[in-house]
């Protein structure tokens, strides 16, 4: 069986299924940590609501059968024990058909929480982490050697990522193509990170060479996964080499750490053990006939699901992070088709007075990593993501996209709700609720290093106009 196994793909299999359980991980705690205010039973999209009016086949999930916040709560923290043990090297210590379980199992868990997740769970590295758990089904454990196609597939996956990418931004902006994305990007960015305004006061020819180096990286150098070694490694580690640029300048939750695990895999080890000391692969037993079995069906569904991001991919037309199935399995993908020259904010503010004046005091909100005050340094949070401050971004941009969640999530400050002030920095009202909020849009810019030094400040904002009047839990004035 060497053309279906091989030896030296132990390395790359190990990376795969410790950093696919890792991410998993992290997500499945996410979940846990933010879905009440923003899907639960009386939450800003509630789940029920949302499956009373969505079939089964549209959107799987095993809440389909049953919903409580209860429940919701336990489908995450058994999902977040399996992975972590996973990540732990549990899936060593079991027996084939058992980690094969497990991964399946992972997958349910998460696929069903995302197909009820809305606008929350809106993202492409959704559809990333659930197409790199099913894959992980097949990769075995040390009871076998690894399988040679499910270790290409992974390479597939990467090459539909970066590629996907690479191509969205040559169709869709025109600051891609004269390689002027990077003097805005860093600043407009949906979560710019702690180094974000460092990044932001490059020299613009380096922004330049940042964005034909992106070009390069997306568009040329996957081909080279597919090409023998030590050529594959080589593009292997230049895609990991600018991911981790990525994870450097931004906040991007698991999409860059998953695309590194990917991309990782496909090193060369066995080049490299001898420099790193990197431990030689085990003597491992042949796969059984139905592991092999299985596999080929699983390469084989691959292969034909794979005719839909090829066909988006050959499109003048292309759609970015689509799925072209309910289970999110070989899905198309891409990232920042489009690039925003300028930074706008949306500001939330509250206040106690029962009468409204010129002279009435309001107390900013603010958020754990979107922009807010000026003075504080964009925090790093990515893998781990913050859902509602990413949603606050797009609803700068759209006030309209914000609308099916904006006013729940105001009534609820109204209310002092205490897990929507958990997804909050600081509540600036402790001790009793806001008489009255607001919403106020800004347009935002990083300092210059001149203001930084003078001002103490990262931030520079101009106030735009009043996004949502003052409202109550009783009166809105328009």
């Amino acid at each position: 069986m060497g053309w279906f196994t091989g030896s030296e793909y132990w390395m790359g299999r190990l990376v795969l299924e410790h950093g696919i359980a890792a991410i998993y991980l992290i997500a499945f705690v996410a979940a846990a940590r933010q879905f009440r205010p923003l899907l639960g039973a009386h939450g800003m999209l509630p789940i029920p609501r949302f499956l009373a009016r969505r079939p089964f086949k549209a959107s799987p999930s095993i809440f389909h059968l049953h919903y409580s916040d209860r429940f919701f709560a336990g489908v995450c923290w058994l999902g977040a024990a399996v992975a972590g043990a996973i990540t732990a090297g549990a899936g060593e210590l079991v027996p084939l058909w058992a980690v094969m379980a497990a991964w399946l199992l992972l997958w349910v868990l998460y696929l069903s929480i995302v197909n009820v997740g809305q606008v929350w769970y809106g993202f492409g590295w959704e559809s990333i982490l659930l197409e790199s758990g099913f894959l992980a089904v097949f990769l075995g454990n040390d009871t076998v050697a690894p399988p040679v196609l499910v270790l290409w597939l992974a390479r597939w996956l990467v090459f539909r990522i970066e590629f996907g990418a690479g191509l969205i931004k040559l169709r869709g902006d025109s600051c891609w193509r004269d390689l002027t994305c990077l003097y805005y990007h860093h600043e407009t960015q949906p979560m710019p990170g702690p180094l974000s305004w460092f990044f932001h006061h490059l020299p613009k020819p380096l922004h330049r060479v940042e964005a034909a180096g992106n070009h390069v990286a997306q568009l040329v150098v996957p081909f080279g996964l597919f090409a023998p070694q030590p050529v594959a490694g080589v593009a292997a580690a230049i895609i990991v080499v600018t991911q981790l640029w990525l994870v450097a300048s931004g906040n991007f939750a698991w999409l860059n750490w998953l695309t590194i695990v990917l991309a990782a895999s496909a090193l060369d080890f066995p080049r490299l053990g001898g420099v790193f000391g990197i431990p030689s692969p085990p003597a491992l037993a042949g796969p059984p006939v139905w592991f092999t079995t299985l596999v080929l069906a699983f390469a084989a569904a691959v292969l034909l699901l794979s005719y839909f991001p090829i066909r988006n991919l050959a499109s003048p037309r292309q759609r970015m992070n689509v799925s072209f199935n309910p289970f999110h399995l070989v899905n198309s993908y891409g990232a920042f088709g489009t690039v925003g020259r300028r930074r706008r904010e949306v500001v939330i503010e509250g206040t106690d007075e029962a009468d409204l004046t010129g002279q009435t005091v309001w107390r900013e909100y603010e958020f754990k990593g979107k922009p807010g005050a000026v003075n504080r340094l964009p925090t790093q949070w990515a893998p781990y993501h913050l859902r509602l401050d990413w949603l606050m971004w797009f609803a700068a941009i759209s006030p309209l996209y914000a609308q099916q969640w904006r006013d729940a999530l105001l009534t609820r400050l109204l209310r002092n709700d205490s897990d929507t002030l958990r997804l909050l920095r600081r509540n600036p009202f402790p001790d009793k609720p806001p008489r009255y909020v607001r919403v106020l849009l800004y347009s935002y810019r990083f300092t210059t290093w001149a203001e930084l030094r003078r001002d103490r400040a990262w931030w520079h904002r101009t106030l735009i106009g009043v996004s949502v009047a003052p409202m109550s839990l009783d009166r809105r004035f328009d």
